[in-house]
């Protein structure tokens, strides 16, 4: 049996671009389906960072104060160990209160947030254990023709949603941007990251984000009683590490960071480290008629800096600032679209760019090279004042923070800046 529904809007993927995005435009009085494959959110090793940019848009949207009452860790600074010199690099503190720190927290916890409070508004729809499978086209055989919608399966059979507009936020292996003959372009990246959970040592530093040097790079996000931890390895060096055994893993991790020492030995098997292979990637163009993707789908980004949450975020912010008015129209102009991709690509091209001239730089460390030398650490010393409020703001608020520009009757209240 197939079921035939009709929105405003249907959001293939339920992370942190769609459910913001379904709950802007269900705000605004549209009609709204969000679909998440899994029949939960409950995955480790995603994104956790909330920047002050995220939370500054969850003040617009009265959602801050009850967001900071679930269990977060609120950081101020961020440290980093680098050849064994400690050193603040980023001072949140220096961005304007109240959004001067940034938030850890788990995704799941950030996404059945956004659940609970998406549901309160009548034109919101979340269907979980519901995978997108392909674009609903004008013409079947055509790329090009207009999408008027996606089909899914569901527990309950086929889904067809006819919508004026369809949107992929399905992630960096997106279906619906495959189904739109959609291909980005991507860039060399020379890094993969094994993720894993540690507990803290009984004496544990402040807050660090991670360890770098010639002994390799670690990473050590803070989660309240234990460690996201991550090793940063060669691009395809994972093969080579199984075969070395987990022995070595753990001795290269305590000798990268020695105050994980009495740590390591918690990590008894390889099902306890998922692979992350690093992508930079981002398509030439973002959208067809009736159809655009945001966040991963469009713009694959490094774990570098954790901004890939936030920049998803500011596109769904972009997306439903651009479009709202057109579709209590019963219309997605592709004028909107392409300006949708215009104002947000920019700031990803220069991240992306950052986060890929850091990478030569890090890879270093997997080459078991000098990261920075020692006159370069003497300079940043010197200079990190000034840095950290760089840092801070290029990290916190983005390069370019989107606000919220529709109210909850779905009215424009100013174009973005």
């Amino acid at each position: 049996m197939v079921i035939s529904l009709q929105r405003d809007c249907v959001i293939a993927g339920g992370g942190p671009a769609g459910m913001v995005l379904g709950y802007l435009l269900a705000r605004a009085g549209l009609s709204v389906t969000v679909l998440e494959k899994h029949s939960d959110f409950l995955r480790d090793f995603r994104g956790d960072t909330i920047h002050p940019s995220t939370l500054t848009l969850l003040g617009e949207l009265g959602l801050r104060e009850r967001f900071l009452q679930l269990p977060v860790t609120r950081l101020s600074t961020l440290d980093a160990v680098l050849e064994g010199v400690r050193m603040t690099l980023v001072d949140f503190g220096v961005l304007p209160g109240p959004d001067d720190f940034l938030v850890l927290a788990p995704q799941w916890d950030f996404l059945n947030f956004l659940s609970r409070e998406a549901s309160e508004l009548p034109g919101f729809e979340l269907r979980m254990d519901t995978a997108a499978t392909g674009l609903l086209k004008q013409n079947a055989e055509d790329d090009d023709g207009a999408v008027l919608g996606l089909r899914a399966d569901s527990p309950l059979g086929e889904l067809q949603i006819h919508a004026t507009l369809t949107v992929a936020a399905d992630g960096r292996d997106s279906v619906l941007r495959e189904s739109a003959g959609m291909e980005p372009e991507e860039s060399g990246v020379p890094i993969d990251v094994l993720w894993f959970s540690l507990p803290k040592p009984s004496n544990p530093p402040p807050p660090t984000l991670g360890y770098v040097s010639a002994a390799g790079m670690v990473l050590t996000l803070d989660r309240g009683a234990t460690y996201q931890s991550g090793l940063v390895i060669g691009k395809g060096e994972f093969k080579d590490l199984r075969e070395l055994g987990l022995a070595a893993v753990r001795a290269r991790l305590a000798h990268a960071a020695p105050v994980l020492n009495e740590v390591v030995e918690t990590l008894t098997d390889w099902y306890q480290l998922k692979l992350l292979s690093v992508q930079i990637n981002r398509l030439p163009c973002w959208h067809r008629k009736g159809f655009i993707a945001i966040g991963d789908a469009a713009h694959a980004m490094s774990p570098m800096f954790g901004v890939g949450v936030n920049y998803a975020i500011q596109d769904a912010v972009a997306l439903a600032n651009a479009i709202t008015a057109d579709l209590h129209k019963g219309r997605a102009p592709a004028m909107r679209l392409a300006a949708v991709q215009a104002r947000r690509e920019r700031p990803v091209k220069v991240m992306q760019w950052i986060q890929g001239r850091g990478h030569r730089v890090i890879t270093r460390s997997t080459q078991g090279r000098r990261v920075i030398p020692g006159g370069v650490i003497t300079v940043i010393g010197f200079a990190s004042p000034l840095l950290r409020r760089v840092t801070a703001r290029v990290i916190g608020l983005g390069l370019l923070p989107e606000h919220v520009r529709t109210d909850p009757a779905g009215m424009d209240v100013g174009a973005p800046g």
